[in-house]
């Protein structure tokens, strides 16, 4: 068996209107975060996350972000796409840990939910999803509340050898 980890980084800046979405979960805010898809920056994250730990590129790559097949689609749906990657190339998720960095919205109450949606949009148990936030203290573009980032660490497994011929 090959176990890989894979590191995924995301920003994305507020827009007026529009719906916040994170992690999967719609939060009521203010502004949503501008973007050619739903602008999930948690969700793109664990993407890029996922696809580097396969050396699969990243999530630009895959889903160009001026195909208009992807204007507004749901990160879910692009995560579910990722597993589906994944899979081509003989590998399985097998836990995430991610981080949202920002001011603004308080995450914590859609933190279940977004562990729920995670795991399930890659197959894997909510126990191996984590899911957190911390704020940047009021420094910078981020502690302006001008937009979200965020931060995921992927574990990926291939199964080698005479498993993977007979799977």
């Amino acid at each position: 068996m090959e176990i890989r980890v894979g590191l995924g980084i995301d920003f994305h800046r507020f827009s007026p209107g529009g719906k916040l979405f994170l992690g999967g979960v719609e939060i009521p805010h203010d502004r949503g975060l501008e973007g050619h898809t739903d602008a999930d920056v948690l969700l793109h994250a664990i993407c890029d996350a996922l696809l580097g730990a396969a050396a699969l590129g990243d999530i630009g790559a895959h889903f160009p972000p001026g195909d208009p097949a992807y204007a507004g689609i749901s990160s879910l749906e692009l995560l579910r796409r990722v597993r589906e990657l994944l899979r081509g190339s003989g590998f399985t998720p097998l836990q995430v840990d991610a981080t949202v960095i920002a001011e603004a919205p308080v995450i914590a109450p859609y933190v279940p939910g977004m562990r729920e949606a995670i795991a399930g949009a890659l197959g894997i148990p909510r126990g191996n999803v984590s899911v957190k936030a911390t704020t940047p203290e009021r420094m910078g573009a981020l502690g302006r509340k001008e937009g979200v980032a965020a931060l995921a660490v992927a574990l990926i497994r291939r199964e080698t050898g005479l498993q993977a011929r007979k799977g």
